[in-house]
C-alpha cells in the first residue's frame, strides 16, 4: 500500500539572521509507521464488523428455516400414568392431539367420581363434515384414556357438534384395555384400523 506522509503546521519563531519564506510555521511530518498502524487497525475493525453482520444475518436465516420447519411432536407416552388432577399434563396431552390449534379450554371434574373432562374447541371450519368430528373425538379420547389413569369420560365440544365418550364403552368396543398400550405407533395403528368401522363409530357416539 502506498502512503503519503501527513503534515501538520505549528507556530515557530523566525531567526533574525536567517530569512524564512514560510515564516510563522514549521512543517512537521507525522510518522508514517504510526499512520500505517492506525489504518491497519481501522481495516481490522471494518473486517470484524463485516464478520459480525454476516454472522447475524446467517443466524436470522437459520432461525427462519427452523421456525418454518414442522417440528416433531413430543412423545405422548411420557405422560402415561398421569391423573386428572395434573392440569399441566392434561393440557400438554390435548395440545398434541387432533385440532390442537382450535383447542380453547378444558374443564376438569376432580371433586366427585367418575372423574372426567370437557374439552372446548373454537373457530372450527364450517366445511368440516360431522364424520371427521366423530373420528377426532374417538381418536383423542383413546389417547386421553390410555395416558390418564383416572379419566373415565370426555366431552368434546366442537361448537355445533358435541360428543361424550366413556372409557368403559370405548374399551368395550375396542375389546382391549387402553392402558395396555405402551407407545404411540402401536396405539395409532390400532385406532386407525378401528375407525374404518364407520357404523361402529356412529353407534359408539349415539349410545
Amino acid at each position: 500500500m502506498h502512503l503519503r506522509n501527513r503534515f501538520s503546521l505549528q507556530p515557530a519563531t523566525r531567526a533574525a539572521d536567517q530569512p524564512d519564506p514560510y515564516f510563522g510555521y514549521r512543517i512537521w511530518a507525522i510518522n508514517v509507521n504510526t499512520t500505517c498502524s492506525n489504518l491497519a487497525k481501522e481495516q481490522t475493525m471494518k473486517n470484524f464488523t463485516k464478520y459480525l453482520v454476516s454472522s447475524f444475518i446467517l443466524v436470522l436465516i437459520l432461525s427462519g428455516c427452523s421456525s418454518t420447519t414442522e417440528q416433531p411432536n413430543e412423545d405422548l407416552f411420557e405422560y402415561k400414568g398421569s391423573f386428572i388432577g395434573d392440569n399441566s399434563a392434561v393440557i400438554h396431552i390435548i395440545e398434541q392431539l387432533r385440532y390442537a390449534e382450535q383447542f380453547e379450554e378444558v374443564s376438569l371434574e376432580t371433586k366427585t367420581e367418575p372423574y372426567g373432562m370437557t374439552i372446548q374447541y373454537e373457530h372450527m371450519d364450517a366445511a368440516v363434515e360431522e364424520s371427521e368430528y366423530k373420528e377426532t373425538a374417538v381418536y383423542n379420547a383413546s389417547y386421553l384414556f390410555a395416558l390418564i389413569d383416572n379419566a373415565q369420560w370426555v366431552v368434546f365440544d366442537f361448537g355445533d357438534n358435541t360428543y361424550t365418550i366413556s372409557k368403559s364403552k370405548l374399551q368395550e368396543w375396542y375389546g382391549k384395555e387402553l392402558q395396555d398400550f405402551t407407545n404411540e405407533e402401536e396405539l395409532d395403528a390400532f385406532i386407525q384400523e378401528k375407525l374404518k368401522d364407520e357404523s361402529g363409530v356412529r353407534q359408539l357416539l349415539t349410545e
